[in-house]
């Protein structure tokens, strides 16, 4: 399985970005999705999540300028993130739960990462 990042760049403060991830391979179903992002030095934190049904949760730093949203039929998660500030420049992982089977039919679940798309947001 491998989920794929894309969305990130450079912007101005007060700009906008949107990041996507899709998951390929193989697997049943997908769960809960997430974009965490990380500053060197720093723990990986996460920004926001989506739930299977739709459900969201942000941080507060994210809340009211970030929305997170899937297409199930596309297995994408993305995040629209609005009104960019410098602080949050840091790289941004994708992650993913997922439901499957093993090799010998027994079912199993799994989280997968991204591999990370830069945001820089200049001053």
């Amino acid at each position: 399985v491998q989920l794929q990042a894309s969305g990130g760049g450079l912007v101005q403060t007060g700009g906008s970005l949107m990041l996507s991830c899709a998951a390929s391979g193989r697997f049943s179903s997908i769960n809960g999705m997430g974009w965490h992002r990380q500053v060197p030095g720093k723990e990986r934190e996460l920004v926001a999540s989506i739930s299977a049904g739709g459900n969201t949760a942000y941080a507060d730093s994210a809340k009211g300028r970030f929305t997170i949203s899937r297409d199930n039929a596309k297995n994408t998660v993305y995040s629209q993130m609005n009104s960019l500030r410098p602080e949050d420049t840091a790289v941004y992982y994708c992650e993913a739960d997922f439901y499957g089977y093993t090799d010998y039919g027994e079912p199993t679940v799994w989280r997968s990462w991204g591999q990370g798309t830069l945001v820089t947001v200049s001053s």
